[in-house]
């Protein structure tokens, strides 16, 4: 269920940046009492609009990237459970254009970047792809 009002989207908001933000400071910056902000917090938890909390840890020596896929027939199926299983992967995409998927990936070094595209690659079912390094997030 979609936020419902600007509170809504200001608290989910906050939370992007900071998911362990502790409720009386949420209740501070948006002007309200901590017993709104935490049936707010509960009632968007509780309907799917926030699915869960997560850690961001520190990605500074990290390398990302962005690999688009083009599936070959029909093998979508055991092409994803192949993909899901990599580590590497951090999220997985359905995409409209040439391309059928769009992976989100992260390792230490470009070798490692290298290392999962030559896996990605060698899949049965994966025609093409194409990497774009993630340089700076702004």
């Amino acid at each position: 269920m979609p936020p419902t009002d600007d509170l809504d989207r200001t608290l989910l908001a906050l939370l992007r940046r900071d998911g362990r933000a502790p409720v009386a400071k949420l209740a501070t910056i948006v002007g309200r009492t901590r017993g709104t902000v935490q049936k707010r917090i509960d009632r968007m938890t509780g309907d799917g609009t926030i699915a869960g909390f997560t850690l961001r840890a520190d990605d500074a020596g990290a390398v990302r990237a962005i690999l688009l896929i083009e599936v070959a027939g029909l093998t979508a199926p055991s092409l994803l459970t192949r993909l899901r299983a990599m580590p590497e992967i951090h999220a997985l995409h359905s995409t409209s254009g040439r391309y059928d998927l769009v992976a989100e990936i992260e390792a230490g070094t470009l070798p490692g970047i290298d290392r999962v595209l030559r896996a990605v690659q060698a899949l049965p079912g994966v025609a093409s792809t194409q990497t774009n390094l993630l340089l700076t997030t702004l």
